[in-house]
């Protein structure tokens, strides 16, 4: 169900939202913990909303392959400050060797970490969120007039949509 904060749309048409801002985003950070701290790095994930996951492909040595592995909550978090739109996902992420999957998801910038998709040391890595929460303002500029006019007029911004959803 749809915690809204600052919208009139639909659990739906907010879900679909947050799938769509990941999607045309596409870099995103992926958090992780060790037990002890929590690890951010950026990831280009590939956005599948009919599976309902998002997958990235890693090396077998990376530390966030054992950070995975030992705890599995994470959070993956997408910022587009040009204009403005954030979205992110909590759920649990999962390490495999899914060959498949792997070729299915390889693009060129692959090969920047890889030879080709066989190569034996590329794990897959799945995120599931169970939540979202995003952030869609209409433009930097917009909101800025936005948030000018209320620090004019002492009202508090509504600066597009803010909202915590169920995924």
């Amino acid at each position: 169900m749809a915690r809204e904060e600052q919208t009139k749309k639909s659990k739906q048409e907010l879900e679909a939202r947050a799938w769509e801002l990941a999607e045309s985003i596409g870099i995103c950070m992926f958090v992780t913990w060790d037990g002890d701290r929590q690890s951010a790095r950026p990831i280009d994930a590939t956005v599948d909303q009919d599976e309902g996951a998002f997958y990235f492909l890693t090396d077998v040595d990376a530390e966030k392959v054992d950070q995975v592995e030992a705890y599995p909550v994470a959070t993956l978090a997408f910022s587009d400050t040009g204009s403005m739109r954030f979205v992110t996902f909590r759920g649990t992420a999962d390490v495999s060797n899914d060959r498949e999957k792997i070729k299915e998801i390889w693009t060129q910038t692959s090969k920047a970490w890889w030879d080709s998709a066989d190569d034996p040391a590329i794990r897959l890595v799945t995120f599931v969120p169970d939540q979202a929460e995003l952030w869609d303002s209409p433009g930097k500029i917009v909101s800025g007039v936005l948030m000018l006019a209320a620090a004019v007029t002492g009202a508090k911004p509504k600066i597009g949509d803010h909202a915590k959803i169920s995924v």
